[in-house]
């Protein structure tokens, strides 16, 4: 490196047949960028799902516009408040199914608002998600190593029935490149760790990656030379920024060893055990997303907190019974109240992911958050009478400027498709005029 050192946003540390990918730094900025303390150009979105409804009588708050309040569920955004654009009454009639199967017929019309067609077989057809749409035209400006990032805390099953009558693939996947071509997730937070932060050489052998993994060796005692010889050339807050960076990898690689999970494996592949703990591994997956927008290694990431109609029994909150059976609750308080707990739960997860985007900088004067759209929503509104009406809707950072925060926004009966269409235009895809099946236009109001 010369002393004059010059960096690209693609520049990776080098070391013993292995790759790592760094951060954005103040170096790799133009001078006139830093001087101007300019926004940065990239836009980043993440979509956070939830299965089984809320329990809106907790969730919906009854201010509007700049004086709404959190209400309990929505507790846990208390230090992002600001942050974040609460939209109720926006409804996805195209997951409505043909007969029962609301879960996977709203899951599968989730992100691209097109209806599923009903089978159990491999004929299976919905329509391309709006993350799909975000990351195609970013391909086309070659802006990261990989258009975008699907994962999920459960693998789930292949083909059969998941839902009366619809195929798994509905009930897996949010993400849709093309009406018969789903996302597949990765629900194994190593595997994603290594697909993003320890590439390696194309000469390397897994036999070499697993002695380096028996011999408990981050991937930055392999890079620690160029490491350091970047270090010696950069300024005060880039080597403090660098530092963070390898402290935060290095959580994660401990985290992933907590969790007892490996590294890509060829043949079958085993669904998760129903006693993962999903604090965990939730939390590993959180951390993986900010750091693959830290490194911009993509810009598109969604993430499934579970699969559609999933009945998990989460202990570590009090209690026994599973989550799709709560929410068929039968208008019993026992159930609202186990429901409420689940729901206070899975926001304080989202709001983990977007404090972490709001404490790591992206360029000069900026956050990640600031440039970013976080989402979270549910395939139906309320899981007893299966309602595709008022989802629950939030949508955190500011998209570069695009969106006005710290508000409630009532859109009754408005096409969450509507909502995609802002979004999308927010993320710099042109000429988007319809989307799905209703969406006409983009979301009075998205703006501020």
């Amino acid at each position: 490196m010369s002393k004059k050192l010059s960096l690209s946003r693609r520049t990776l540390l080098r070391g013993a047949g292995a790759l790592m990918a760094l951060p954005l730094l103040e170096r790799m900025v133009p001078g006139t960028a830093r001087a101007a303390e300019a926004l940065p150009t990239a836009r980043r979105l993440a979509v956070f799902y939830v299965p089984n409804g809320i329990h809106m009588q907790k969730w919906t708050p009854t201010g509007t516009g700049a004086t709404w309040e959190l209400t309990p569920s929505l507790q846990p955004l208390a230090p992002v408040k600001s942050d974040v654009l609460v939209i109720s009454g926006l409804a996805n009639d195209s997951g409505r199914p043909d007969g029962d199967g609301h879960h996977a017929a709203g899951t599968a019309a989730l992100l691209s608002c097109t209806k599923a067609f009903k089978t159990e077989g491999t004929d299976f057809h919905a329509g391309i998600s709006m993350d799909q749409v975000i990351a195609n035209h970013l391909a086309q400006q070659k802006a990261t190593r990989y258009p975008s990032l699907e994962l999920g805390n459960d693998a789930g099953r292949g083909i059969g029935n998941c839902d009366s009558g619809y195929a798994c693939p509905y009930a897996n996947n949010i993400s849709w490149a093309g009406p018969r071509t789903p996302m597949a997730k990765e629900a194994r937070p190593k595997a994603v760790f290594d697909r993003l932060f320890a590439g390696v050489d194309p000469g390397t052998t897994q036999a070499q990656i697993e002695k380096r993994r028996a011999y408990g060796l981050s991937i930055i005692d392999f890079v620690r030379e160029d490491a350091t010889t970047l270090q010696k050339q950069l300024g005060a807050t880039d080597r403090r920024k660098l530092d963070e960076y390898f402290t935060s990898v290095r959580d994660l690689e401990k985290q992933m060893e907590a969790l007892g999970q490996q590294g890509p494996t060829c043949g079958s592949q085993v669904s998760p055990s129903e006693d993962e703990d999903p604090r965990t591994k939730t939390k590993a997956m959180m951390d993986l997303i900010v750091l693959a927008f830290q490194c911009d290694l993509t810009r598109v990431a969604t993430f499934m907190l579970a699969n559609a109609r999933s009945n998990k029994v989460y202990g570590f909150l009090g209690l026994s019974g599973g989550h799709h059976a709560y929410s068929h609750h039968q208008y019993v308080q026992s159930n609202y109240d186990a429901l409420a707990r689940i729901d206070r739960w899975e926001v304080e997860q989202y709001a983990y992911l977007v404090r972490r985007l709001k404490e790591s900088q992206d360029g000069p004067g900026a956050s990640l958050l600031d440039s970013s759209l976080v989402y979270f929503t549910s395939e139906v509104e309320d899981g007893n009478a299966h309602i595709h009406r008022n989802l629950p809707v939030l949508l955190a950072g500011k998209g570069g400027g695009a969106v006005g925060t710290d508000r409630h926004l009532r859109a009754p009966g408005m096409p969450i498709a509507n909502l995609y269409i802002s979004m999308m235009r927010a993320m710099g895809v042109p000429n988007v005029t319809t989307f799905g099946a209703d969406g006409t236009g983009e979301l009075a109001g998205f703006g501020g």
